[in-house]
C-alpha cells in the first residue's frame, strides 16, 4: 500500500491524502454512519495514527487516565471549548450512582418469581459486581436533557425505570449470549448456563426479558414502548449477523459495524433516545441523545474487541482470545487482514482448523489491529463528545464527556 498522508478535514474527521482507500474508503451502514473508517498506515507510519486524550483538550480538569499506552503521537484539534457548568467537576460514576442507589435490589423486585431456582437463576447476575455503565449513562442523559430544557434538576421516576429496564435487557442478553457461545464464565464466576444447564438458562434470560417489559408497559408511554422494543429486534438481528461472515473485504468491515451497533450501541442508543423524550419534547435533543449512545456504546465494544487481544484473563473476568475461539473477526483482525492477508482464509473458516486461532492471535499483536480498531474507538468517542457538547453545559453533560475517556482507557 503506497504511503499514506494524513490532514485534518473540516476539524473533525480524517481522510487519507493518497493510496489505496483500503478500509478507509468504508463508511457505514446507514444507522452507524457518520464516522469514517481510517486506512491503515503504511508500515512503520504508526507515528501519524492521531491521539486524542479527548476530555484533556476539551475539559480544563486533572485527567487521572492515560492512553499512552495505544503509542499515538499526534494530538487532536479542538473543536469544544472548556465547561461553563460553573460547578466543580465531579466522577462520573460517583454523578450518576446517586440516582442509582439500590439499583440492584430494585430490579430483584421486578423478578417476581415463586420459584426459588428460577429466583436464583434470574438474580445471579444482578449482584452488583457488574460496572453499571449502562444506567449510568442512562441516568446521567436523563438529567442532561432535563437540564437542557427547562433548567430542572430533578429526574421523572419514569427515567430511573428505564436505567433499570436497559440494565435488565442487557444482562439477558449475557445470559443467552453465553449460551450460544457456551461460556464458561462472566465476571470472575461461572455462568448460569454452567450451573443450571442451557435449558433452564434459556428460561431465564427470557423470564428477565419478561420482566422488562413489564416494568416497559408500566410506564405506560407507546413511543417509549417502541423505542425500546426495537432494542430487542437489533439484538436478534445482530447476533444473527454474529453467525455470518463476508468474502469480500469492504462488506466484511461494514458487516462487522453494523453488528456490533445492534447487539451492544442500539441499547445505549435507544435508552439514551427514550429518556431525553421523557424529559424533553424537542427532537433534535433526541437525536443527540440517540446519536451519543449509539457512538459511545460501538466505540465501548470495539475497545472489548481490543482488550480481548491486550488484557489477561484475570483482569476480563472471562477467557482472553474468545472471539478468535468463537470464529468471529473483530476489529484488530480486520485490520491485521491487511497487512496479512493470509488471514483471509481462516476468516472465512471461522479459525476452525487446529493452530488457527493461535497463529491469528500472533498476526493481531504482530500487526497495528489494535492500534487501528483503538483509533476507530477514539472517532466514534469523538463523534460523541461533537453531539453531547450541543446541549446546555451541566456536571451531567460533562460527566458524559469524560465517560468517553474511561471508555477508551479501562482495561476490563
Amino acid at each position: 500500500m503506497a504511503s499514506l498522508g494524513w490532514r485534518w478535514w473540516r476539524c473533525c474527521s480524517w481522510r487519507a491524502a493518497s493510496g489505496s482507500p483500503g478500509l478507509g474508503a468504508l463508511r457505514g451502514p446507514p444507522e452507524v454512519q457518520g464516522c469514517a473508517v481510517p486506512a491503515r498506515p503504511a508500515a512503520g507510519s504508526q507515528n501519524l495514527m492521531p491521539n486524542f486524550s479527548l476530555v484533556r483538550s476539551l475539559l480544563s480538569c486533572p485527567n487521572k487516565h492515560s492512553i499512552s499506552r495505544f503509542h499515538h503521537t499526534t494530538q487532536v484539534v479542538g473543536c469544544y471549548s472548556k465547561t461553563q457548568s460553573g460547578e466543580k467537576y465531579t466522577d462520573p460514576f460517583k454523578l450518576g450512582r446517586r440516582d442509582l442507589t439500590d439499583l440492584y435490589e430494585d430490579i430483584k423486585k421486578e423478578l417476581l418469581v415463586s420459584t426459588t431456582e428460577l429466583k436464583e437463576m434470574c438474580e445471579y447476575y444482578f449482584d452488583g459486581r457488574g460496572k453499571a455503565f449502562r444506567p449510568i449513562v442512562v441516568v446521567l442523559m436523563a438529567r442532561a436533557c432535563n437540564i437542557h430544557h427547562n433548567n430542572c434538576r430533578d429526574m421523572q421516576a419514569s427515567q430511573r425505570t428505564i436505567a433499570l429496564i436497559a440494565e435488565m435487557i442487557h444482562t439477558a442478553s449475557l445470559v443467552h449470549d453465553d449460551i450460544i457461545d457456551d461460556a464458561s464464565s462472566r465476571r470472575g464466576k461461572h455462568t448460569v448456563n454452567q450451573i443450571w444447564g442451557e435449558k433452564k438458562a434459556v428460561l431465564a434470560g427470557d423470564f428477565i426479558l419478561s420482566a422488562a417489559s413489564v416494568a416497559l408497559a408500566r410506564i405506560g408511554n407507546t413511543t417509549i414502548v417502541s423505542v425500546l422494543t426495537q432494542v430487542l429486534e437489533d439484538l436478534v438481528r445482530g447476533e444473527f449477523l454474529q453467525l455470518g461472515s463476508k468474502e469480500n473485504e469492504n462488506e466484511r468491515f461494514a458487516h462487522y459495524i453494523e453488528k456490533t451497533f445492534k447487539k451492544t450501541a442500539s441499547l445505549l442508543a435507544n435508552s439514551c433516545k427514550a429518556v431525553s423524550i421523557l424529559g424533553c419534547p424537542d427532537p433534535v435533543v433526541h437525536e443527540i441523545a440517540y446519536q451519543y449512545g449509539k457512538n459511545v456504546g460501538i466505540a465501548f465494544q470495539l475497545i472489548d474487541d481490543v482488550l480481548d487481544f491486550t488484557s489477561c484473563t484475570d483482569q476480563l473476568g472471562k477467557p482472553t482470545a474468545s472471539d478468535l475461539k468463537l470464529g468471529l473477526a473483530t476489529g484488530p483482525v480486520l485490520f491485521a487482514c491487511e497487512q496479512f492477508p493470509e488471514m483471509n482464509a481462516m476468516i472465512m473458516r471461522r479459525f476452525s482448523l487446529p493452530g488457527d486461532v493461535e497463529r491469528a492471535r500472533q498476526y493481531v499483536l504482530q500487526s497495528d489491529g489494535v492500534q487501528q480498531t483503538t483509533y476507530l474507538a477514539q472517532q466514534y468517542c469523538h463523534k460523541a463528545i461533537r453531539e453531547i457538547s450541543k446541549l446546555r453545559p451541566s456536571p451531567e453533560r460533562d460527566a458524559l464527556i469524560q465517560l468517553t475517556e474511561i471508555v477508551l482507557t479501562r482495561d476490563k
